[in-house]
């Protein structure tokens, strides 16, 4: 549509600007429409990339996707942040579940969902981050304790992903809970799985990370 401006000539609109016709009626009902058309456009699209969504959040969210165990660091840091919250007498699970959101999802994988350039050699065009910032939206929702209240007025990128929130905060509540269930682990043994893990790496071992690694552990040790 183009509409013309009295300064600079004229402007270009992909859709209609409801307040700059006079016609609010005749406004309202193309704006309906408009808005009708590109929500079957944005079912239909979320729906193709239905399955590689519930994917990246299932990998995320699972402790054994597809026969990966739970990173050992992650399930001692979060141990970790469950003993302090028990040191300082803290049990509102609010809370428990706000520090580990805020360590991990928000903090590592929303960056990662909103910047996949950050980790592979691409470029990301504007709609493109438009798109990511919807899932990664998602996914905030996803992590978070609060009941989203949504109405005929909520944004479309909250409505569009609606009905599977429910279903993500029940990955993120089978994650805590299969996470709890495992033997905790000490700084000790994970120390000695890195050390094996740095010693089978070849790699690793060129530059002797294992022996450096060793090397600090003996400076910490000296210095506590």
């Amino acid at each position: 549509m183009i509409t013309p401006d009295l300064e600079s000539g004229v402007k270009m609109w992909h859709l209609v600007k409801n307040h700059e016709h006079g016609d609010q009626k005749e406004g309202d009902r193309g704006s309906k429409m408009v808005s009708e058309i590109y929500l079957t456009r944005l079912l239909a699209t979320k729906g193709t990339l239905q399955k590689f969504v519930d994917d990246l959040f299932e990998t995320i969210f699972s402790t054994a996707h597809r026969g990966s165990a739970l990173p050992l660091a992650i399930k001692y840091m979060f141990d970790f942040l469950d003993e302090q919250a028990d040191k300082h007498n803290i049990h509102d699970p609010h809370v428990r579940h706000t520090w580990k959101s805020n360590c991990l999802p928000l903090r590592f994988w929303v960056n990662m969902i909103k910047n996949p350039q950050f980790v592979f050699d691409i470029h990301k065009n504007s709609i493109t981050d438009a798109c990511l910032s919807v899932v990664a939206q998602t996914f905030m929702d996803s992590c978070s304790t609060s009941e989203h209240r949504l109405g005929k007025d909520s944004p479309s990128n909250k409505l569009l992903y609606a009905k599977d929130i429910p279903s993500y905060k029940n990955w993120v509540e089978s994650r805590n809970s299969e996470r709890k269930k495992k033997t905790s682990i000490t700084s000790s043994s994970l120390l000695f799985q890195i050390l094996g893990a740095l010693d089978q790496d070849d790699q690793a071992g060129k530059q002797k990370l294992a022996y450096k690694l060793e090397q600090v552990i003996t400076l910490m040790s000296i210095d506590s």
